[in-house]
């Protein structure tokens, strides 16, 4: 960053003027990209902490309401805006594969739920003679019963 300052004198006043070169960083793709004399340090809503922000947000809210200005999600709105939130979410395998297995893990230490399921599940095969005749006829052969 180059800087120079000049003095210029203008009616009888004397003012400093400051003139700054900004060099900017070509991206790959030939746009340009942030000043070379950005800072890294945050600045305005953005530094401050979570807390001082969310009383921020929720005053700007509050006067909304008040104004009448404020938007209101309708139902069909709400719905579009969960299923977006859920396709985001969803896409982080790992996350998905915690919460299916806390959900399972906390399923199975209800023994009679998993009992039902069971019996559902025995019910639903037992109903087709041919598949139980060849569970059988398996199970026969390898305890070496001879038919």
């Amino acid at each position: 960053m180059a800087s120079k300052d000049d003095r210029q004198e203008d009616g009888g006043l004397d003012l400093q003027v400051t003139t700054e070169s900004h060099e900017t960083l070509d991206r790959d793709d030939g746009s340009a990209g942030r000043s070379v004399d950005d800072s890294k340090e945050q600045r305005g809503f953005a530094a401050m902490s979570a807390e001082k922000q969310r009383e921020i947000a929720s005053k700007g809210g509050r006067a909304a309401h008040e104004k009448g200005t404020a938007h209101e999600f309708s139902a069909d709105e709400a719905r579009k805006a969960g299923k977006k939130g859920g396709v985001a979410v969803s896409r982080n395998r790992r996350h998905m594969a915690e919460i299916g297995r806390r959900g399972g893990e906390r399923v199975s230490r209800d023994r009679e739920h998993m009992a039902q399921i069971g019996k559902k599940g025995g019910e639903a095969v037992s109903g087709d003679r041919a598949h139980m005749a060849q569970i059988g006829r398996k199970g026969g052969e390898a305890r070496g019963d001879q038919h």
